[in-house]
């Protein structure tokens, strides 16, 4: 709520005062020596009306049992957390943990079509039993879909939301929203009050690709949300899938596009895509034993077991589940890829050789 300042202003801020109390009791000449940061940026980022409607929200919350995490706490989405526009803090209702299992966006267009509603029907069905979470963002059409059937088929499934946990849009979509918390939950960096302002949903965008092992474009139009959470989902180094489609359909130009530029895999069935995360069942990996690689540090040793077990996986979920910092890790992996015992593969991925 401070003016003036984003994601990665605030936590650059935090880094150099090293106390975030101090950045609300300082003088601005005293955060000036403190951060180099001009004292009339302080002066001018109105703290204190900050505090008063932090105060507010953090009253609301309280009264519907809301949590709140700051993105240093433990629970905190750590794949999100290696995003380096990823929110400060979020707001929750859940019953999930938000650093356990797999976890897959899915996303398309508000004007569903039965080919599209079936797909989503099909992957759904195959995640069951898999340990994977779904996340989309509560809209009209695909996204409302894949929530339905994940109740459907009791598969957990969360809905970032463009807005404060202090309503639910659409409206149409509250009885949904109320069954999930209970298998999964609602997420949103909006404080309460915030309203679904058009600009408000590229940003929850940004979560559903951030927290994503994967993101599945379903159906899509030529521009929109779903081309966006796709495109950052890329940038943040996930895998992404698409459907194709019909190429007379306006619903299955999104999809269409994103396969012929290379920023999607083609996928055409729900095996298909767990086969290519190595999410299947009917591949069982040899775990590598520890006596193989007798002189290997325990953290090394716990790496190649995840990666031998996997067969390949992605360095945030090497992070992830071993609870191992981006820096750290990727010295780990450079010196595993020196001793010949591991190998990178596009998109930030590992296997072992």
């Amino acid at each position: 709520m401070l003016h003036g300042i984003g994601p990665r202003k605030a936590r650059d801020l935090i880094n150099k005062i090293g106390s975030i109390e101090l950045l609300f009791t300082e003088s601005p000449s005293r955060l000036f020596k403190m951060t180099g940061v001009k004292a009339s940026f302080f002066s001018t980022m109105k703290r204190e009306e900050a505090l008063q409607t932090a105060v507010k929200a953090v009253e609301f919350h309280l009264s519907k049992n809301v949590e709140s995490l700051f993105y240093t706490s433990s629970k905190f989405p750590r794949r999100l957390s290696n995003c380096s526009d990823a929110p400060t803090m979020l707001f929750a209702k859940r019953n999930i943990d938000l650093n356990s299992f797999k976890y897959v966006s899915i996303v398309g267009t508000r004007q569903a079509t039965q080919y599209g509603k079936e797909i989503c029907r099909r992957l759904i069905e195959s995640f069951v039993g898999k340990d994977i979470v779904v996340l989309s963002g509560l809209a009209f059409g695909i996204d409302s879909y894949v929530h339905r059937y994940c109740l459907e088929f009791d598969v957990p499934t969360i809905a970032v939301l463009g807005h404060g946990l202090d309503r639910i849009y659409p409206a149409e979509n509250r009885s949904i929203a109320k069954k999930m918390i209970e298998k999964g939950g609602l997420l949103t960096e909006f404080v309460p009050g915030t309203r679904p302002e058009r600009e408000n949903f590229p940003k929850r965008n940004r979560i559903v690709a951030g927290m994503s092992d994967a993101t599945i474009v379903v159906e899509s139009k030529i521009s929109g949300g779903s081309l966006i959470t796709a495109y950052l989902a890329n940038s943040y180094d996930r895998d992404v899938f698409a459907f194709p489609g019909n190429i007379n359909l306006e619903t299955s130009q999104g999809c269409n596009a994103l396969i012929s530029q290379e920023k999607a895999h083609l996928i055409q069935s729900p095996a298909e895509f767990l086969k290519l995360m190595n999410w299947d069942d009917d591949y069982q990996a040899e775990n590598v034993q520890r006596s193989c690689f007798p002189e290997l540090s325990a953290t090394q040793d716990e790496i190649i077991g995840l990666i031998g077990a996997e067969q390949t996986v992605h360095v945030d979920i090497i992070s992830t589940r071993l609870r191992i910092p981006i820096s750290k890790l990727n010295v780990e992996l450079f010196s595993l890829q020196l001793c010949g015992i591991i190998s990178e593969l596009p998109g930030k991925r590992y296997s072992m050789v």
